[in-house]
């Protein structure tokens, strides 16, 4: 979908739980010397300033970034957000994709998907440096026709829009072949919880793979909308599971479910 801009809601509380469990992720994923290849299959334009008018004609940011204590620079994601207000501004923040190049050591590569015009355009303009590459292209495509890459040791971050309904199943067979090809990736997939509950389709279509899922509630707009967000962790590192206790406790807002 070409639709789906990420500015609207960045900085919001999905975008809390998401950026911080990546954070603790490339964290443990980079403890070991060895390189590791890191991949977005939806990747917006990596970089969002909070007083733009998308950001606060929604004022997502404003009930989530905004209403936790300030990260310190003893966790991941604090040292990110730090290196992108240094370099950015006192309003600026990091999408995924500055989150891991923040991150990521001088010899893991990086590959961004994403296929929106603007939205390319503006991460082309954010990111554009060694060891990224950056590709105008449908990520679940693009991620199977490198699959699997060297180093193979790495991640994959899978977060589409979910505008379509039958995204989340199409998602689940992404996920499916991609680890047909690439066993050893480490696969971590976002989700929004809905009162529609589409989610499930998702969920039922992993449910036979050996997964780590967590999964809060916030309120958000009046409880309007989004109830919550969901995290899915394939082929997780030794003490991932700890990351998601990390992820609420630097940010109270989410609720564990």
């Amino acid at each position: 979908m070409l639709s789906y801009q990420h500015a609207y809601h960045a900085g919001g509380p999905a975008d809390l739980h998401k950026h911080m469990a990546l954070a603790g992720l490339l964290e443990r994923l980079c403890r070991k010397p060895r390189p590791i290849s890191v991949f977005e299959t939806h990747s917006g334009r990596g970089l969002y300033d909070l007083d733009a008018p998308e950001s606060t004609r929604t004022g997502e940011a404003a009930e989530g970034i905004d209403l936790i204590p300030p990260p310190g620079p003893e966790t991941p994601f604090g040292r990110a957000l730090a290196e992108t207000r240094a370099a950015h501004g006192p309003r600026a923040y990091p999408g995924s994709p500055l989150i891991a190049r923040s991150l990521l050591r001088a010899h893991d590569p990086l590959t961004l998907f994403e296929l929106h015009p603007a939205e390319h355009a503006a991460l082309s303009r954010a990111l554009e440096g060694p060891n990224t590459s950056i590709r105008k292209r449908d990520g679940f495509a693009g991620m199977l026709s490198l699959a699997p890459p060297k180093p193979r040791q790495g991640l994959v971050l899978v977060d589409p829009s979910y505008e379509v309904k039958d995204e989340y199943a199409a998602t689940a067979r992404f996920v499916r072949t991609l680890l047909g090809k690439w066993s050893e990736a480490v696969v971590m997939v976002w989700y929004p919880l809905l009162p529609a509950r589409r989610h499930e389709a998702l969920i039922d279509g992993l449910s036979r793979l050996p997964v780590l899922r967590d999964e809060v509630s916030f309120t958000l707009k009046g409880g309007k909308g989004m109830t919550g967000s969901g995290l899915l962790l394939l082929n997780p590192p030794h003490g991932a599971g700890k990351i998601f206790d990390e992820v609420r406790a630097q940010a109270p807002i989410l609720r564990r479910l």
